[in-house]
């Protein structure tokens, strides 16, 4: 497979994203699903819409999130919206809750390792293309939350959450929790479950990574950790494998003190087994190009 390219900038604004998104040269067509995280609440780290306000509209999209399985305030659709008004996405955004309603839209996985197939919310029909905007960070299960995440947990409907956390055991959000696979195969179901969302929209998706806020703990989190590095920059990339590889290769590379907690939590989860085992099931590749964009 020939080297996936990545563009890559340290200026940490809104133009610079949009500017990104040009130099990538693939427009989305019809109508754009662009997913998110809307933020657990009390969590400080997230991605407030006012600093991805211009993107999504230079798409043309709709924000879409699906409701979470874990408790908080997004593990109901009513709760969920009541959130998503308190932390303005309504404000500047058309948002869908992809699975308000049933039932789930069921992709199949025929090379999957774990899954078979994967349960995402049904509104995902009503799109033609997705724009994937991820907050890249750590993650208290997954070891790291970048677009593969986004992709996977992010896309599945609540019932798909716990099909993915429990390898495949159980759709019932609230026994999951007490049984939960080894760890390898939590992370492989990951890996399945955002091969069948890349599949999807095959030629018609774009991934853009926000290295800022670096904690070791997810959005999903009320009480997260405050950042332990320096904010590094933004990528953008048609291959999600590729773009999260060159987050970590980043990290990894930083002279930044900080980066030893947050690889302590990447490595304590084995959280780049889900990009190898991504990259198995071939819709991707570590092998990429990283294009600094000035």
């Amino acid at each position: 497979m020939e080297k996936a390219k990545v563009y890559f900038t340290k200026e940490i604004t809104e133009e610079a994203m949009i500017k990104l998104y040009e130099t990538l040269g693939v427009k989305l067509p019809g109508k754009v699903a662009v997913k998110l995280h809307s933020g657990e609440e009390g969590n400080q780290n997230y991605l407030r819409p006012e600093f991805v306000k211009e993107m999504v509209e230079h798409v043309n999209g709709t924000v879409v999130e699906c409701n979470t399985a874990y408790e908080g305030a997004r593990n109901s659709s009513e709760k969920h919206k009541k959130l998503l008004e308190e932390h303005n996405w309504n404000k500047y955004f058309d948002v869908d809750l992809m699975d308000e309603e049933g039932p789930d839209k069921v992709l199949e996985i025929p090379n999957g390792k774990i899954l078979k197939e994967n349960f995402v919310g049904k509104d995902i029909d009503n799109y033609n293309s997705m724009l994937v905007l991820s907050h890249f960070k750590g993650h208290p299960m997954g070891g790291y939350g970048g677009a593969l995440k986004q992709l996977s947990i992010g896309c599945a409907s609540s019932e798909g959450k716990a099909w993915i956390h429990s390898a495949g055991q159980s759709k019932d959000q609230f026994k999951i929790w007490d049984n939960l696979p080894e760890q390898d195969k939590f992370l492989e179901s990951m890996a399945d479950a955002a091969s069948s969302v890349h599949n999807l929209f095959k030629g018609r998706i774009v991934y853009i990574n926000v290295m800022k806020n670096l904690s070791v703990d997810c959005d999903c989190c009320a009480v997260a950790e405050d950042p332990c590095m320096k904010d590094i920059g933004i990528l953008i990339s048609t291959d999600p494998i590729a773009i999260d590889r060159a987050c970590m290769d980043l990290v990894e590379q930083s002279d930044d003190p900080g980066k030893e907690h947050f690889l302590e939590r990447v490595n304590s989860r084995n959280g780049t087994h889900t990009i190898e085992a991504a990259e198995e099931l071939g819709f991707g590749t570590t092998n990429y190009e990283l294009i600094n964009i000035d």
